[in-house]
């Protein structure tokens, strides 16, 4: 039996174990990605580790979680990441660039390559075929030292695509197929990998729509094979020369396999207040709604905003419903523009914010208590949104610009006009030096530039081999990221400093929890 992709990558970059599921192994790292709400305390990891030079091809540093600058917090943060990549040799994405998923993918994704980010939805870069995880700050830093990044082996999920998406349907209700099918936890363990002839008919960015929100099935990661539409995707991007082809072998097998024929889908919602309540949209129609928010870093590209556009043209958002449209890169943005989708969204009544995540994880656009708020954003755990009481259900771009004119959810198959089927104008203009190269080696600052919250690491003890601690807290099941530490604009700009981030953890308001004895 031939390999699949996700074990041609793993062994590609394999230092230690075997390729068991279930057994540790390490790999080696090409590639990283921080960003502003994780990478300040990496940052003092690495300073407090003593670390000259970091390793790897290619570490990128972006701001675009901590957007609101309602005190001076956020921004202390972007100046501390900016000092950070010049004193270690990163890139560094300044405010306003974008997401920092689809635009390390547009600008320096390379299929094959392995990355390591420090933010769940990293495997978005699986859409080009490569190997990304999502890990943890300390894991990060570790990895940046040269240590390779250790995992237990995943089994992997081969799922065959056939046939190709209708009308109204899109690459949102793909991943909303198999969270109906699988719930939260169906990937626990696993690789996702994608292939078969329905591949071919999805787009780069489809791709990453789909790799983005495999996390949310607990995968590992997701992978798509690099085909001709990847050359196509990395051209438009002006980097054709970073392709090359990349797929499974003609006899491969997984250890778990599932197949969804693409033209049998239909529009599908994701209920409050989890991401595996899917249901098809139909079932829910008619319910009256607050908000209808479309982008951040799920529906991150051009097509996702501008079929929008293209949806509410000549028309009016339905009186008390808010459209918020979150382009997700400086890419999509200047796109948006030049094609005259900006213009129809606007004239339509929609509220535009800038490139980010923004009201993905509660960073603005809070819904107003107890209102429903339809969203593409990846997550729906409660409270997320910002807004304690929310009502946050994840669908479609379509079916988010269909229930934004009526005002209550509907089935964007029954607006009764055509589909508008969108191409990607292209173009990568819009980066040229907003992106910070490294610095060279002589020309690097020697210390970080710190706010006022900014703490150094205190000076830990050696862990033993065995502890014998008090249990001071209990948790149930699928406890989520934001119940551990809160996100929005309070408790993110708390997540620089160790100090401030242990005084938000499991704050009673956001988790369900009991206090051990």
């Amino acid at each position: 039996m031939g390999n699949n992709l996700a074990r041609q990558l793993i062994a590609d970059h394999l230092v230690e174990g075997q390729m068991r599921p279930g057994e540790e192994i390490a790999l080696k790292i090409d590639q990283f990605l921080l960003h502003d709400a994780t990478g300040p305390l990496c940052a003092l990891q690495l300073e407090a580790m003593g670390v000259e030079e970091i390793c790897g091809d290619t570490a990128v540093a972006y701001c675009d979680h901590l957007l609101v600058e309602a005190d001076s917090k956020n921004a202390d943060d972007h100046i501390l990441l900016q000092s950070a990549a010049r004193r270690f040799g990163m890139w560094f994405s300044r405010p306003g660039n974008g997401t920092s998923h689809p635009v390390h993918q547009q600008r320096f994704g390379v299929p094959g390559k392995t990355l390591l980010g420090a933010d769940s939805h990293t495997p978005g870069a699986g859409g080009i075929g490569m190997l990304a995880v999502g890990a943890g700050g300390l894991e990060i830093s570790m990895a940046l030292t040269g240590q390779p990044f250790r995992l237990r082996m995943p089994e992997i999920w081969g799922i065959r695509l056939t046939g190709r998406l209708p009308d109204w349907v899109s690459a949102k209700d793909v991943i909303l197929e198999i969270l109906r099918r699988h719930d939260v936890d169906g990937g626990l363990g696993r690789i996702i990998e994608y292939y078969g002839p329905g591949v071919a008919e999805l787009k780069v960015m489809d791709r990453h729509v789909i790799a983005n929100m495999g996390v949310e099935a607990g995968a590992v990661t997701t992978i798509f094979p690099s085909d001709e539409e990847t050359r196509r995707y990395l051209a438009a991007q002006g980097r054709e020369q970073d392709w090359r082809p990349l797929a499974a072998e003609a006899d491969a097998a997984y250890d778990v396999e599932d197949e969804i024929d693409l033209s049998a889908l239909e529009p599908l919602i994701a209920l409050p207040s989890s991401p595996g309540k899917v249901v098809p949209v139909r079932e829910v129609e008619g319910q009256d709604i607050y908000q209808s928010y479309i982008g951040s870093s799920a529906n991150s590209g051009y097509r996702d905003i501008a079929v929008v556009a293209a949806i509410v043209a000549g028309r009016r958002t339905a009186p008390g419903v808010s459209l918020d449209i979150n382009p997700a890169s400086r890419q999509a943005l200047e796109q948006l523009i030049r094609e005259g989708g900006l213009a129809k969204l606007v004239q339509a009544g929609a509220r535009l914010h800038q490139t980010g995540c923004n009201g993905c994880l509660g960073m603005g656009q809070a819904p107003a208590a107890g209102r429903r708020s339809l969203r593409t954003v990846t997550r729906n755990f409660p409270g997320r949104s910002g807004a304690k009481e929310d009502q946050v259900y994840l669908c479609s771009p379509e079916t988010a610009a269909a229930s934004a004119l009526n005002g209550v959810i509907t089935d964007p198959r029954k607006l009764g006009i055509p589909y508008p089927r969108i191409e990607d104008p292209g173009g990568a203009s819009a980066y040229d030096g907003l992106i910070e190269a490294p610095l060279p080696a002589s020309a690097r600052p020697r210390s970080l530039v710190k706010g006022p919250l900014h703490a150094d690491l205190p000076d830990f003890e050696p862990i033993g081999d065995r502890l014998t601690l008090p249990v001071l807290l209990k948790v149930g099941d699928n406890v989520s990221t934001d119940a551990i530490v809160a996100g929005g604009v309070t408790g993110l700009s708390l997540w620089s400093s160790l100090p401030g981030m242990t005084s938000i953890a499991f704050e009673r308001r956001w988790c369900t929890c009991s206090r051990g004895g």
